[in-house]
């Protein structure tokens, strides 16, 4: 994963009730959730923790996994299986308290230097302060398409469920069901979309006080280490890559060709609206010789 040099984004200030209001009204009676047949399993049987020295724990007979960050190291883990296409669920609760410096990265990756990747960062931030949520897209070892969000929600008092949906037709970003970004197949028109190469699931728990924060003005307070993220309820309704060869669930799984229509897609905006911070198609400074082709797609 490429860092993101964030600038200094205009955060959105909203009234927590008005929030809570809003989310009520708004998107829970409005935008679309997708509901599939899952394959779930226990962290012990799905992944490897794969750094950390200690720092990454499954406990629970596998029903939950923690990855700890201090001084000496962050820690990670990777789904053993790799996966081309399907519906990954993950329900994440967030380094708490101060957790300014912090990155907690979840995300699929394949393998190479001209690698695809579907991203989900949270960003920490000082007590009290918004988590800012980043996703990316990279397609043969290109990103540079990031969208930032701030939730509707506190994601360190309780778990909440973040999912992709991956399919040939695009990529969804979903939080707890509700849609907040796609990327298209637009392949028709010259934009690179991954189709091809399988991906793994990772995540990962780590300091990257240099930018994470406001531009890497707040440093990380190692007096209130370790930072702690807790994961649970894993479920992977996709296709398994092995040797070469993808094996799909028996049945034609709903998601395969589930698409967005246009009054989802217009809901999911109305959620852009009110919660997306910065979006790389609006730009204008990074990209003074025009915006990426998508931009005026998507």
């Amino acid at each position: 994963m490429n860092e993101f040099n964030s600038q200094s984004y205009r955060h959105k200030s909203m009234d927590r009730s008005t929030l809570i209001l809003s989310i009520l009204l708004t998107l829970t009676a409005s935008t679309t959730t997708f509901f599939s047949p899952v394959l779930a399993g226990t962290f012990d049987t799905e992944f490897d923790i794969t750094w950390g020295d200690g720092r990454g724990k499954v406990l629970n007979n596998g029903e939950l996994l923690t990855l700890s960050l201090d001084r000496a190291s962050g820690s990670g883990f990777q789904s053993k299986k790799e996966y081309l296409f399907g519906k990954i669920d993950m329900q994440l609760k967030l380094v708490p308290g101060n957790s300014a410096g912090t990155v907690t990265a979840y995300y699929l990756k394949s393998k190479g230097d001209t690698w695809d990747e579907i991203d989900f960062e949270f960003l920490g931030n000082l007590t009290g302060d918004p988590y800012v949520m980043h996703t990316n897209v990279y397609t043969q070892g290109k990103g540079d398409r990031e969208q930032q969000f701030n939730l509707w929600f506190d994601p360190t008092a309780d778990f909440h469920t973040y999912s992709v949906l991956w399919n040939p037709h695009h990529i969804v970003f979903l939080v707890d069901g509700i849609a907040i970004r796609q990327f298209k197949n637009l392949e028709r028109r010259g934009i690179q979309y991954p189709k091809l190469q399988p991906m793994r699931l990772y995540s990962s728990l780590w300091n990257a006080d240099q930018w994470a924060t406001r531009g890497g003005l707040v440093k990380t307070d190692w007096s209130k280490a370790p930072f702690t993220a807790s994961y649970r309820n894993f479920r992977a309704d996709a296709c398994v890559s092995f040797a070469g060869k993808s094996s799909c669930p028996a049945s034609s799984p709903r998601w395969l060709t589930q698409k967005l229509d246009l009054t989802a897609e217009d809901k999911m905006r109305v959620v852009q609206s009110k919660f997306m911070i910065y979006n790389y198609c609006t730009d204008s400074k990074r990209f003074p010789q025009g915006f990426p082709k998508e931009c005026s797609i998507h």
